[in-house]
């Protein structure tokens, strides 16, 4: 498994609320599920993809 980098997130505390929530409907942690929707977003964004670290494209 690929090494993490740790940083602390300042958020908004309406929308840790709606995290939190869409988190737990996704069986996910918030922090899970933050780094989800990033991967997800990069991805829409032509940023990751194929052999870019993407974990589930197999690199």
């Amino acid at each position: 498994m690929a090494a993490k980098k740790q940083f602390p997130l300042r958020i908004d505390y309406d929308l840790y609320a709606i995290l939190e929530q869409w988190a737990q409907d996704e069986f996910r942690s918030v922090n899970a599920q933050i780094e989800y929707l990033l991967r997800e977003a990069a991805k829409r964004a032509g940023r990751l993809g194929k052999g870019k670290n993407d974990p589930k494209q197999g690199s």
